[in-house]
This record gives structure tokens, C-alpha cells and sequence, in this order.
């Protein structure tokens, strides 16, 4: 039974190992999609979501299966909690990566937009911060994970002053409302990006110090 469990387990931990590759791949071509006006590599971020989706309901009936039919100590269920919390943050970042791509699709031939303004920083900055999160999660590394943490307030930074140039450059140009709108979702859905993968590295921390450090929750309505 015990050999059967930890299998169990090892699946669960494959599986979302699995779909945090998907989720960054969904993220990047999200991003790449804004970047190089293809709306080519934003249809590629609606195929992964939809994998993305999938993954996150056979993971959940894969938790439940467990918690019902085995007794699992403490360690083994703060690894079945922490899987079912990543499991829905990485599906909530498949969103958001949609949410770019349809952005990146409003932005072809969008009048506005002729600069980016810090969408490129804060997009590598994000993608980096989810790839040490997962690396962390993978690694079971709580130093990489805290490093998740240090960084968020960087890009909340540039959000906000990604905001504040948004809202300058529609009031000198009234003919920019439209591209400088879709700039400022993308900002923000890297911010609550970013503030998903801080939710990623505080499960880590939980996981392998067993403690909480709640750096902010993600309120992602």
C-alpha cells in the first residue's frame, strides 16, 4: 500500500511538473506574440490553455483519489496541499497568457503603440521569476524559491510606472486610447502573473520548511 501511494504521488508531482513546462510555454509565446505582432504565436497560447485546463482537473481528481483512499503524514500532505495550490495557480497563469495573446492580437495594426514601454523588462522579468519558481518546486529548493519572493516588487514597480506613462500618453493623444489600453491589460496581466508565481514559491517554502510566508495573496478576480 505504501509502495502504491508513494507511485501515487510521484504521478501528481510528474503531472504538474508537466504543466508548469506548459504554462511557461504559454506564457513565452504570449509574450513573443506582443512583441513581434504574430498573431501566429498568439493562437499557439490558446492550444496550450486548453492542455493547460485539462491537466489542472485530471491533477485535482488525482489529489482527491489520494486524500480518499490513503492516510497521508504530514510531510506527504503539505507535498498533496502544496500540489493542489500550484495546480491552480499555474492554471490561473494559462489565463493570464491568454489574456496577453488576445492583447497581442488587438495590438496588430493598433495605432498608439508604437512603443512598448517597459512591457519587454517586465515580461523578462516575469518569465524569469516563474521559471526559478518552478525550478524551485522541481529542486525543492527554498532558497530559489525565496529569490521568487524578493523579486515580485520589481515588476510591481514597473507596472505602476507603466501605468502612469500609459495614462500620460492618452491624455497628450486621444487617437492612442485604444493600443495604450491594450498596453496597460498586458501590464497587469504580467503583475498578476508575477503575483501567481509568488504564490508558487511560498508553497515551496511551506513545503519544505513548513512554514508560511505570505508575501501578499494573489486577489485575481
Amino acid at each position: 500500500m505504501e509502495r502504491h501511494f508513494e507511485k501515487d504521488l510521484d504521478q501528481l508531482k510528474a503531472k504538474l511538473i508537466a504543466m508548469c513546462t506548459l504554462a511557461t510555454t504559454a506564457l513565452e509565446a504570449s509574450l513573443e506574440a506582443v512583441l513581434t505582432d504574430s498573431e501566429e504565436q498568439a493562437k499557439k497560447v490558446f492550444e496550450i490553455e486548453r492542455t493547460i485546463n485539462a491537466y489542472e482537473i485530471e491533477i485535482d481528481n488525482g489529489v482527491v483519489d489520494v486524500l480518499a483512499l490513503q492516510q497521508p503524514v504530514a510531510k506527504d500532505l503539505r507535498l498533496i496541499l502544496a500540489i493542489l495550490k500550484i495546480n491552480n495557480d499555474l492554471e490561473r497563469i494559462g489565463d493570464h497568457a491568454v489574456n496577453i495573446a488576445e492583447s497581442a492580437i488587438g495590438l496588430v495594426n493598433t495605432p498608439g503603440r508604437e512603443a512598448l514601454l517597459q512591457i519587454p523588462e517586465m515580461s523578462s522579468e516575469t518569465v524569469r521569476m516563474l521559471k526559478t519558481a518552478v525550478q524551485s518546486f522541481v529542486e525543492l529548493d527554498p532558497h530559489k524559491a525565496q529569490s521568487v519572493l524578493e523579486s515580485d516588487d520589481t515588476v510591481d514597480d514597473l507596472n505602476r510606472g507603466m501605468i502612469a506613462e500609459i495614462v500620460r500618453l492618452i491624455k497628450a493623444d486621444q487617437t492612442t486610447i485604444e493600443g495604450n489600453l491594450q498596453l496597460a491589460r498586458i501590464s497587469r496581466n504580467l503583475e498578476r502573473v508575477a503575483d501567481l508565481t509568488t504564490n508558487i514559491a511560498e508553497e515551496v517554502i511551506f513545503l519544505t520548511q513548513a512554514r508560511f510566508v505570505k508575501h501578499h495573496a494573489a486577489d485575481d478576480k
